[in-house]
């Protein structure tokens, strides 16, 4: 991931940070651009290895009936991070209330109280993911929030947000049966073995 400047005209006032990452949003169409700590963050459009877990995660979701009634399941949609001015993120993964948009914040984000869990999965960013995002998603109060760690092989479960951090860390290995926190509102089990074989790159035939 990498951090991007911001850019004004000599003639005028500075941009705004959120103003800086809209710039760069139109100058990169199709990469996801977030405020994380203070920082300009600029990710490339992920691959087909990246996608897979969060498929396969969208469909146990849907399996058990959390992408109806009264939470929905969405790719991209952005979480306003009430930690200093102006921070969002996208998610590669949200589980959210069904009546999220009713909650909308600034610059096309939503309230994080409507989040009940986020989802990343690593790939260049992994540090990211599993440092600056997880202080992000605390300070947020969102209640859930997974990693799929491609780099080191294991999955993250983090609940219980507490100033800036989260009180409970779990990691789970390749060959554990995992069963998600009830608070997302049904049981959800991940092979955390089969969810991480979803994001290994597939080799050319």
């Amino acid at each position: 991931m990498s951090a991007a400047a911001a850019e004004h005209p000599w003639d005028g006032p500075p941009e705004s940070q959120l103003e800086a990452a809209d710039s760069v949003m139109e100058r990169l169409p199709g990469y996801r651009v977030e405020i994380i700590g203070g920082v300009i963050a600029v990710t490339p459009p992920a691959d087909g290895a990246h996608a897979r877990p969060i498929k396969k995660l969208t469909r146990s979701f849907e399996d058990a009936g959390l992408d109806e009634g009264e939470s929905e399941v969405y790719q991209g949609i952005g979480v306003w991070l009430p930690a200093g001015p102006g921070g969002f993120a996208i998610p590669d993964l949200s589980l959210v209330d069904a009546d999220f948009e009713d909650h909308l914040m600034h610059n096309k984000c939503y309230d994080p109280a409507v989040f009940r869990l986020v989802l990343e999965v690593t790939s260049s960013n992994y540090q990211q993911d599993l440092r600056s995002k997880v202080t992000a998603y605390a300070e947020a109060k969102i209640p859930v929030y997974l990693i799929v760690d491609r780099k080191h092989g294991r999955l993250h479960v983090l609940t219980e947000p507490v100033a800036g951090d989260y009180t409970s860390h779990r990691i789970h290995a390749p060959g554990e049966q995992v069963v998600l926190p009830d608070s997302i509102g049904a049981e959800v089990k991940v092979d955390v073995s089969a969810l991480l074989k979803a994001g290994e790159p597939r080799k050319a035939t």
